[in-house]
């Protein structure tokens, strides 16, 4: 079974471009909303997202918004616990090929580390 987990250096979730995310009202509350707004750089890729060693530079105290913790989907999108890793698991995978490609490197890694392909492909 798939296991979701975060890819370290990915960072496809660190591209913000609001055009690419039309509905955020409808799970941002008005103060998440102008944060994450401010947090979006001229580029479409979040202030804090280092594009060199490709980590955050404010993981330990990101914003809601960015954490995987079912508390958060569950308010957020409406997503019950037990269904989170595959939901989860949906959204990298768009999030990723969106921003990256479906053949890219990084799905290719977030694939192999959540178990949807054999580690010898």
């Amino acid at each position: 079974m798939a296991q979701w987990q975060c890819v370290r250096q990915c960072g496809a979730c660190c591209h913000l471009d609001p055009r690419d995310r039309p509905d955020l009202e409808q799970y941002l509350q008005p103060e998440e909303m102008a944060l994450y707004l401010s947090m979006v750089g001229s580029d479409g890729w979040c202030i804090h997202f280092d594009h060199d060693s490709r980590l955050c530079s404010i993981y330990d105290d990101r914003p809601r918004f960015c954490r995987v913790q079912p508390e958060t989907f569950e308010s957020m999108f409406g997503v019950p616990k037990e269904d989170l890793n595959d939901f989860a698991i949906a959204c990298c995978e768009e999030q990723i090929e969106g921003v990256y490609g479906d053949r890219s490197l990084e799905q290719i890694r977030f694939r192999q580390a959540v178990g949807l392909v054999l580690e010898d492909l």
